[in-house]
């Protein structure tokens, strides 16, 4: 099942999925449900950073982001790797995008009014 409603279908909807999906998914929402976090994880969404950029753009200290940036790690929701000594992380697949892309336009919706299209 996909993050897209378009493609799940009815039966999908109709059945609970397993413990540790759900467990996987809680946790993962868990993590968004962070301002820090969501602004962070937007911005790993078009872009790598390293602790400090990242750090710079969002305007916190870097421990914080280092923090942030490992529990978003642990959820699965970003990927790092080395350049030369520098950790540089991203958003983790086009899942993660979409799932962030979608809770930017619920929420759009919210803020301006414009009615939600089924």
């Amino acid at each position: 099942m996909y993050a897209r409603d378009d493609v799940a279908t009815t039966q999908d909807w109709q059945q609970l999925p397993s413990g540790e999906h759900v467990e996987a998914a809680v946790d993962g929402f868990r993590m968004l449900a962070d301002r820090t976090r969501f602004q962070m994880m937007w911005l790993l969404c078009g872009a790598e950073y390293d602790v400090t950029s990242l750090a710079t753009v969002v305007g916190i200290a870097r421990p914080a982001v280092s923090q942030h940036l490992a529990k978003l790690r642990l959820a699965g929701l970003v990927s790092m790797h080395r350049d030369g000594r520098r950790a540089v992380y991203r958003a983790r697949g086009g899942h993660v995008r979409r799932l962030l892309a979608e809770a930017f336009q619920a929420a759009d919706h919210h803020v301006t009014g414009t009615p939600d299209h089924d």
